[in-house]
């Protein structure tokens, strides 16, 4: 006997209570599969993927994309079977629970076995949806090239879209960005990320775009840290001749073949040891109780501009891994981060934080505090500029740093006796980056 069971929108955890419904995966009348996936949803920290709770029919989609949407309430309904369901024998695409002929990979084989559409019962508040044919390669090429599928003439067996369908279709479409400041008689689409939902007016002048769950949650953060906490910034300009010339060596070492060595590693690195000489400043001020919160570890923030604005994923216990171990940690921060996929306990629990500006080329500025963290680093551009040593003015590569601090909980000697200790171990590297 089949009944109906709603699904609530899960806890995504640390302390989150909502979530903006970025995309449905599944339609009403679909049949779906436990673990296929649902829904994208973003989170004032991530954006993540819910998994199918059931093997089952959508029988209503509840949330809206674009909606917020707490946690707990109901975001979509299905009609399950009281006994275990048998799986179709026809391999299920990935992307949305449809099925597809389960011959292999070939875009242009023909079909073995059934293909459903828009099959199941139908809600009352939407009709139900004919689905686009195509298998899990040709979807993730349409994804890549920002084609959609409903638009696309298949030309495959049974109407299936081949990869030729959407490569030809990408040829034909012409994307347009605001950057391209059209003409009157033109019209920008909405495909960059950054313009994802976005409203273009009537005159392709404008488009305006929902600030969602990350932007809001950056700019709420970080306009309450600019207003809580007095900052205070500190800069030095550094020699980091050496540090270039250790690295280019290190990457000649077979200790170092597998990983990605760069400037921003070496900073963090330098970091990690400031902090443990000067630990008062790995800090956070609690003002509900009126306390100093002392961390005795350091979880090292690495800010990382994405499509979806700013996040900043934390390497856990920075303080305890090596040179390697930490280039190998950013180098999987940072690509989850691009991706979208950072979790949300990578973003939890940040005691101090690097920002690298110069990979932008900008040489200096005065970075805002992470909420909760009592300092953040801006490391600018490394540039050859004249420099004096040994009365002698040479070439030198140099760059410059900044800190910012908490003044409620850093003074300016102890913020100053960082900085410098940062700048001494980027300009005599030997004794900081030989682990």
């Amino acid at each position: 006997m089949a009944t109906i069971r709603e699904f609530p929108l899960p806890d995504p955890g640390e302390g989150l209570t909502e979530a903006t419904l970025v995309r449905w995966d599944v339609a009403v009348g679909e049949s779906v599969r436990t673990n296929a996936p649902l829904a994208e949803i973003e989170t004032a920290k991530s954006v993540v993927e819910i998994p199918c709770p059931w093997d089952g029919t959508v029988v209503e989609l509840v949330a809206k994309p674009g909606e917020e949407i707490p946690v707990g309430s109901v975001i979509a309904r299905f009609e399950v079977e009281s006994s275990t369901d048998t799986p179709p024998a026809a391999a299920r695409d990935e992307a949305s629970g449809q099925q597809v002929p389960a011959d292999g990979d070939d875009d242009n084989s023909p079909a073995s076995g059934p293909i459903l559409v828009g099959y199941g019962a139908r809600s009352a508040q939407e009709p139900t949806k004919v689905r686009t044919l195509a298998k899990p390669p040709v979807r993730k090429l349409a994804k890549d090239l920002g084609v959609d599928l409903t638009t696309v003439t298949a030309t495959g067996p049974g109407g299936i879209i081949t990869r030729e369908d959407v490569q030809a279709a990408a040829k034909q479409q012409h994307a347009r960005t605001l950057s391209d400041y059209p003409q009157p008689t033109n019209t920008p689409t909405t495909n960059e990320p950054w313009l994802e939902g976005g409203l273009v007016s009537a005159d392709g002048r404008t488009t305006r775009v929902p600030v969602r769950s990350v932007r809001r949650r950056t700019a709420a953060a970080m306009v309450q840290s600019a207003f809580t906490a007095p900052h205070v910034t500190v800069f030095e300009t550094v020699d980091v001749t050496r540090m270039i010339e250790l690295l280019e060596y290190f990457k000649t070492q077979r200790a170092f073949q597998n990983v990605r060595l760069t400037p921003l590693v070496m900073v963090l690195r330098a970091v990690a040891l400031a902090v443990r000489k000067f630990p008062q400043i790995n800090a956070s001020w609690d003002e509900e109780n009126q306390e100093i919160v002392y961390k005795h570890y350091v979880n090292l923030g690495v800010a990382a501009s994405t499509p979806r604005g700013l996040v900043v994923p934390n390497i856990k216990d920075a303080h305890a891994l090596s040179l390697v171990e930490l280039a190998e940690e950013l180098a999987t921060l940072t690509t989850r981060a691009r991706s979208g996929k950072t979790q949300p306990h990578e973003m939890s629990d940040g005691t101090i934080t690097v920002t690298n500006i110069g990979v932008f080329g900008i040489d200096s500025g005065t970075p805002i505090l992470n909420p909760g963290e009592a300092a953040i680093l801006a490391f600018g551009a490394v540039k050859a500029q004249p420099w004096v040593v040994d009365g002698e003015i040479v070439p030198r590569q140099v760059a410059t740093l900044a800190l910012s601090f908490d003044h409620r909980l850093v003074d300016g000697e102890l913020g100053s006796r960082l900085l410098h200790e940062v700048a001494e171990l980027l300009e005599d590297p030997a004794r900081a980056f030989s682990g």
